[in-house]
């Protein structure tokens, strides 16, 4: 790697490598089992539809939707670290 230069195809292989982090981790996370009737945060009832749409759920859309924000803040950190140091 003369000049600093990182090997062709290195960036690609850094977004390859953060895509697969990513699908592993929502994989482990995806609900399975018995789906709640009522909303593991609020206690609200859960949907006939929404519970045979996604076994295993345990929470209403509105929680849902807070976790999803939560979870999102989280995983927009590159855990890899940045490409300037990954590539040189």
């Amino acid at each position: 790697m003369a000049g600093g230069w990182a090997p062709d195809g290195a960036e690609q292989a850094q977004i390859d490598a953060s895509l697969d982090d990513a699908l592993a981790f929502a994989r482990q996370h995806l609900p399975s089992g018995d789906s709640a009737h009522e909303c593991a945060e609020c206690g609200e009832s859960i949907p006939e539809a929404r519970r045979t749409a996604l076994p295993g759920v345990q929470l209403c859309v509105s929680c849902q939707e807070e976790a999803d924000k939560q979870q999102f803040f989280h995983a927009a950190y590159n855990r890899r670290g940045s490409k300037d140091s990954q590539l040189k």
